[in-house]
């Protein structure tokens, strides 16, 4: 079987349209906003509908949210996965778990092995874990890949999956040498930051087997 696939940052029902049309399985709206993917909530809620539609899941990514904007976020967009790509902690996660019926995600920035230890603090309250490359200046959409060896024959106790750094040129390789069962693009599906290229989305959902 094909991994998940998640084209995350999308901004326009075209962009939205394209991931569909691909193969994705799930789509990311970045509700963030310093980021140059942001959108504010009466978009996100659009582009969801848009994608509900089709049935594909979309994850709704907050970082370091108070709780009233969460609330709000969740409440507005009704996404199916609320993404955390924050400081968040498993507190707070599980709090969230206990309010919604959206599955509950957590960005992990994967820097070395002693990282695998600790998130597991996340067990029982993030419904997967998605293993990023350590937090630059913006959490996310950096462009950057970890040590994909890391994940070599980890025995997982969470559901998980990996993003940063991912390309269509490299993600058949990442899949190769992680055994990922979901994999997540976005600055690798650009043609400038926050701008979506359709023959990438492509082209990317091509070479992870969708």
């Amino acid at each position: 079987m094909p991994p998940l696939v998640k084209i995350c940052g999308l901004k326009t029902i075209e962009e939205v349209d394209a991931a569909i049309r691909h193969g994705a399985t799930h789509i990311g709206l970045n509700h963030y906003e310093p980021s140059p993917r942001y959108v504010d909530l009466k978009t996100a809620a659009e582009l969801r509908k848009r994608a509900g539609a089709a049935n594909v899941k979309v994850a709704l990514l907050l970082v370091n949210a108070p709780q009233q904007l969460t609330g709000d976020a969740l409440g507005m967009v009704r996404p199916d996965i609320i993404q955390f790509h924050g400081s968040e902690t498993p507190e707070w996660l599980g709090v969230v778990k206990r309010l919604t019926p959206a599955e509950v995600w957590k960005a992990v920035g994967l820097k070395d092995a002693e990282t695998l230890v600790r998130m597991q603090k996340y067990h029982g309250v993030a419904d997967r874990i998605l293993f990023d490359a350590p937090a630059a200046a913006m959490p996310g959409g950096t462009g950057t890949r970890f040590d994909w060896s890391l994940l070599k024959n980890h025995r997982h106790s969470i559901d998980w999956g990996i993003a940063g750094g991912l390309t269509p040129e490299n993600v058949a390789e990442a899949i190769a040498a992680t055994g990922a069962p979901l994999v997540d693009v976005s600055s690798g599906v650009e043609s400038a930051p926050g701008v979506k290229d359709v023959d990438k989305i492509a082209a990317f959902l091509k070479a992870a087997g969708r």
